[in-house]
């Protein structure tokens, strides 16, 4: 489900999303309507910023037993406690998955869910970071995707939702994993990267003590790389240069093209400018915007340092 990337109207935005394989911006539109999944690549978003508060991102909802879909939120309310207005964190039995392992509260829907297959995976980011996540079955390609990272792998495939989360917690004990990376520390890496090989070998150490470590456990290994979208191809290049974008995509008008896209994170040429810039589209999540040809970037007086 790929749909025209909008030339007008009011929305707020969900962020990047990789659910149809394809860097997607996620719209829900103001006052209601259902929500907008806009393909970026080679499209011109020109955009204004109309608030400066942050909105609601509505909620996750189960379709089936091992599938979960966006919901916008049918009030386009003001958030008021992380990404969410009171009555989508009411109803919005997803969010319990996290603390799921654990044995807090667990809906059925979200029991039933947790029950499916999941996958372990290791993604290695542009510094060298390596993180341990998990996946359900299902969402395997599409979780690496939107990771933002530049090799990665799925280490095995764990019996369910509980089992998985303890085996992330003991990667993370015994290796020094992190489970989370900030966007911003992406985002940075990435415009510093000048070639593929430190993360590669980064990304080789772990995976071997991963792998190590899960044979001590007793838990067999199921190695497939991930294959990175082509999106991405630009942006792993070590000939392309990358100048960080010098204006703020939550606040004003802007105007750019993407070239490249991993994650969140995006290649952009501007109206009038040849050089390409980097910016992570990410951080529009939860802001107002309305669209239009119209809109474009502020002039850039100074190319931007390049890393």
């Amino acid at each position: 489900m790929d749909q025209a990337l909008p030339t007008s109207g009011s929305y707020v935005c969900h962020g990047i999303t990789w659910a149809n394989s394809t860097p997607q911006l996620l719209l829900a539109p103001t006052p209601d309507g259902p929500l907008v999944y806009a393909g970026i690549m080679g499209r011109r978003l020109g955009y204004r910023v109309t608030s400066s508060g942050r909105w609601c991102t509505g909620r996750y909802r189960f379709v089936d037993r091992i599938h979960v879909e966006a919901v916008a939120c049918p009030h386009r309310a003001p958030a008021e406690a992380g990404a969410q207005c009171a009555t989508c964190t009411s109803r919005d039995d997803f969010r319990f998955a996290h603390q799921f392992h654990a044995g807090g509260h667990a809906p059925p829907a979200l029991t039933s869910y947790m029950a499916q297959p999941h996958w372990l995976y290791l993604a290695t980011f542009a510094d060298g970071t390596t993180k341990v996540g998990t996946a359900a079955e299902p969402r395997g390609r599409s979780r690496l995707d939107e990771q933002g990272a530049l090799v990665a792998t799925l280490l095995t495939m764990v019996s369910d939702g509980r089992t998985v989360r303890f085996v992330e917690d003991a990667l993370t004990r015994r290796l020094g994993l992190t489970q989370t990376v900030r966007a911003t520390a992406k985002l940075k890496a990435l415009a510093r990267h000048r070639n593929l090989a430190p993360a590669r070998a980064a990304h080789e150490q772990h995976l071997r003590q991963a792998t190590d470590a899960l044979a001590g456990m007793s838990i067999p290994t199921m190695l497939q790389p991930w294959t990175p979208p082509s999106e991405g191809d630009l942006l792993r290049s070590s000939d392309t240069e990358l100048g960080l974008y010098p204006h703020d995509p939550r606040e004003g008008e802007h105007g750019l093209t993407a070239l490249s896209c991993i994650g969140s994170q995006v290649l952009a040429t501007l109206d009038e400018d040849d050089l390409p810039y980097l910016l992570d589209l990410g951080t529009l999540k939860g802001h107002q915007i309305t669209l239009g040809a119209e809109f474009s970037s502020p002039a850039i007086a100074l190319q931007s340092a390049l890393f």
